[in-house]
């Protein structure tokens, strides 16, 4: 094959630190777009994006010259950056260590930006927690209690 094709639609769970609810509704639209900036930099494509005052999700289809470790780097790392350079919060600003970022068929594509779109309907059922978790048990892993992710057997 002479040409290399590539696309891998993304769907990203990104949580403040210590899940605290920083992302509050005067601020979440300012939030919101610096993530975009950070993704249009990177040369990935945003579908959809929308969260929680503790989280925020996000759905993008890759850029193939990078890996998700450097994407989700920059994302968070840019973002917060900007958010703290323009004192949106009232103490610093930060990511969790971590991130939940899963693989999505084009045939995934529609059912995915609805939930994302759908974020507050949808946590009034659940809590972020309990959200991650079946994210993360519905891709293979167990999260277990100390935040840690094990492969199922």
């Amino acid at each position: 094959m002479p040409h290399s094709y590539v696309k891998i639609w993304v769907h990203a769970i990104l949580g403040t630190k210590y899940r605290e609810p920083l992302i509050t509704p005067n601020i979440k639209q300012t939030v919101y777009q610096l993530i975009i900036q950070e993704v249009e930099k990177l040369d990935c494509k945003l579908l959809a994006i929308n969260g929680m005052p503790d989280h925020v999700h996000i759905l993008f289809l890759m850029n193939a010259q990078k890996s998700i470790a450097e994407i989700m780097k920059q994302i968070k790392g840019g973002s917060s950056y900007q958010i703290n350079q323009q004192d949106l919060t009232k103490d610093k600003f930060s990511w969790q260590v971590g991130y939940g970022a899963f693989s999505v068929s084009e045939s995934g594509i529609d059912k995915v930006k609805e939930y994302i779109k759908n974020q507050e309907a949808h946590h009034q059922k659940l809590t972020f927690q309990e959200e991650y978790s079946r994210f993360v048990e519905l891709h293979g892993f167990i999260l277990e209690e100390d935040g840690h992710l094990t492969k199922k057997n």
